[in-house]
């Protein structure tokens, strides 16, 4: 159950599912969930970039150390890509740097360039990213107008789908095809590069112009709430509750939460009562959340207490 409070008096541990708007970063948005907290203790799950809506989960209190795991999550995206042109930047905000445009470009032949970034493939992210090259954001060396490579990542692309392609006009007048589509993907995905790699196989270049995230993991936008709204009444998504529905669960007895509590690495369940891969939420008797932890030789191994 979802605990709400007045903004400033303080907040329990838990999640805050964001709808970030337009124009914020995802370091404003903490930066305001601060003073509606009233504390410090806050953090995100996922960047979004300034350009970028849509879900941005944040962690108050005990539950910021939930939120480099809920990080790795899937992910689900609605994009609208451009193809006829490219930018710096491989989004509308950056400078174009090639128009060629998209006439001739049918449905099929967008179809089979969508096709061949789908699944598991391999993807250089953008150069402005956040990724680090020996030690530095990649994104500061392109400010600086380095000359530099970005080594190609796996990635999967578990869905891709083309719900509208339309025809327009640049505003230099070059032809040119949005394209509205809707991605599921595994966390590190890049949904710009996405859009550059299908203009690049296309032969025609391609950024993305709106970018708008539906999900991370198990929280959709039926959850996120606006900063405005925010600031009336916080809405807390309680740690347990938070675990729950991202982890798989493990309810252990009282002598095995008194161990786990101790430190003490405990068998965990196999065979078909083996929870599940990946970290795991450990709850005890009367549905306390303990522990995040993952199986390490048949044996549970603590990835965050929170007892």
């Amino acid at each position: 159950m979802t605990r709400k409070g007045r903004a400033g008096s303080g907040a329990p541990d838990g999640l805050v599912i964001v709808d970030k708007p337009a124009g914020f970063t995802s370091h404003d948005v903490v930066a305001r969930m601060r003073r509606f907290a009233g504390t410090r203790r806050v953090g995100h799950a996922g960047t979004l970039d300034p350009m970028a809506t849509g879900v941005l989960v944040v962690g108050v209190e005990k539950a910021t150390r939930l939120l480099g795991h809920l990080a790795l999550t899937e992910k689900e995206y609605e994009a609208t890509i451009r193809l006829g042109q490219s930018t710096v930047t491989d989004d509308a905000e950056g400078e174009i740097t090639s128009s060629d445009g998209a006439a001739g470009i049918g449905p099929g032949a967008v179809q089979a360039g969508i096709g061949e970034l789908t699944g598991d493939i391999q993807q250089v992210p953008s150069k402005v990213s956040a990724i680090k090259i020996d030690g530095k954001r990649s994104y500061a060396r392109a400010r600086e107008g380095e000359e530099f490579t970005i080594p190609a990542r796996p990635v999967t692309v578990s869905s891709f789908v083309l719900h509208e392609h339309r025809e327009a006009k640049a505003e230099d007048g070059t032809p040119v095809l949005d394209l509205d589509v809707t991605v599921v993907c595994s966390s590190g995905t890049y949904i710009r590069a996405l859009a550059r790699d299908l203009g690049a196989g296309l032969g025609v270049g391609g950024h993305l112009t709106a970018l708008r995230r539906t999900r991370v993991g198990p929280y959709g936008l039926g959850a996120a709430r606006t900063l405005e709204r925010l600031e009336e009444s916080l809405e807390i998504m309680p740690i347990a509750e938070a675990a729950a529905a991202a982890f798989p669960r493990w309810d252990v007895d009282a002598r095995q939460a008194r161990l786990l509590g101790n430190g003490v690495r405990i068998a965990m369940p196999a065979g078909e009562e083996a929870p599940g891969p990946g970290p795991v939420a450990v709850f005890g008797p009367e549905g306390r959340f303990l522990a995040l932890v993952e199986e390490s030789k048949g044996k549970a191994k603590s990835l965050a207490v929170f007892v």
